[in-house]
């Protein structure tokens, strides 16, 4: 049986001939004729009385018409729905961190391979991303680890960027002239960290311990904490990766340096749900995620 059969017998149940459906179908009258006898074979039921003066729906085939209108109609939705679920944005969660050198330059890739392809981009902490990958609210989620990361058991993930904690300072500040930027010269500076959640406040209560900078300002994400910066607000600590090919560096306005005496590592990895049946489009941004990773990777070994 094939959706065509069904769609020829309801069309000559509405025209009431097998030439004029044959017409409206764009079928020729014969092969519209055979289709149905063969539906009519498989089916073991008369569908359609046949006279010279048109074709007529018989009563069992009037019976077996609104099943065959009902599997039309579950077909059409069903394109339906998969036409919406192709055109639909690609959801990526992000802490931000690697926006500038790895996220955007991958959804220009993206974008020039699928003109029409949308992707939404939301700036969320860590935990709210594995949360929107969990039910299905993200495709793509990209976290910061500090040290091994702990993936959640319903999620896989794979790491494309590794490096460390930077000062982040104003491209004219007095501490961009030496060479490395101790916690103690941050102690001194007005520091823009990150909010409770992310894992740069983490590292930073760690390395200023019980001695915090006196004056202390609360940023959702990389790219504010980069602005505020960029404006001489004061000084903050991201991971390199996300001061590396940063407009905001390549113009001057900030500038990174290493934290004396701190080698902690940090990662950038790619989470997404385990067994998740995804558009294609998922992951063809995904794989393009980590060519750019790999490109980032031999520019900055």
């Amino acid at each position: 049986m094939r959706i065509e059969q069904l769609e020829y017998v309801a069309a000559v149940a509405r025209h009431g001939s097998l030439r004029r459906a044959s017409e409206h179908l764009h079928v020729s009258q014969p092969a519209l004729s055979e289709a149905v006898s063969k539906l009519e074979r498989e089916l073991g039921v008369t569908l359609l009385e046949r006279r010279r003066d048109g074709a007529r729906i018989t009563m069992r085939g009037k019976e077996l018409l609104e099943h065959m209108v009902g599997v039309l109609d579950a077909v059409d939705r069903l394109q339906s729905a998969a036409s919406t679920a192709a055109a639909r944005a690609i959801r990526v969660g992000t802490v931000n961190a690697g926006t500038a050198s790895l996220l955007l330059p991958a959804i220009r890739d993206f974008r020039a391979g699928r003109p029409g392809a949308r992707v939404e981009v939301r700036a969320l902490q860590q935990d709210e991303i594995e949360a929107g990958l969990a039910d299905g609210s993200l495709d793509l989620g990209l976290v910061n680890v500090l040290g091994d990361p702990a993936v959640p058991a319903n999620l896989q993930g794979a790491e494309l960027k590794r490096g460390r904690p930077v000062a982040v300072l104003p491209g004219a500040h007095p501490l961009a002239a030496q060479a490395e930027v101790s916690a103690e010269d941050l102690r001194g500076e007005t520091f823009v960290g990150m909010r409770a959640g992310y894992v740069m406040h983490r590292f930073a209560m760690r390395l200023f311990g019980s001695r915090l900078p006196a004056v202390w300002h609360s940023v959702d994400g990389a790219e504010m904490g980069k602005m505020l910066v960029a404006e001489g607000l004061g000084a903050t600590i991201l991971p390199d990766y996300s001061v590396h090919g940063d407009p905001l560096a390549r113009g001057g306005l900030i500038t990174a340096r290493p934290i004396k005496d701190d080698r902690t590592p940090v990662a950038m990895w790619l989470l997404r749900r385990k067994a998740a049946r995804l558009p294609a489009a998922v992951d063809e941004l995904a794989a393009l995620l980590a060519a750019r990773s790999a490109a980032y990777g031999a520019s900055h070994p």
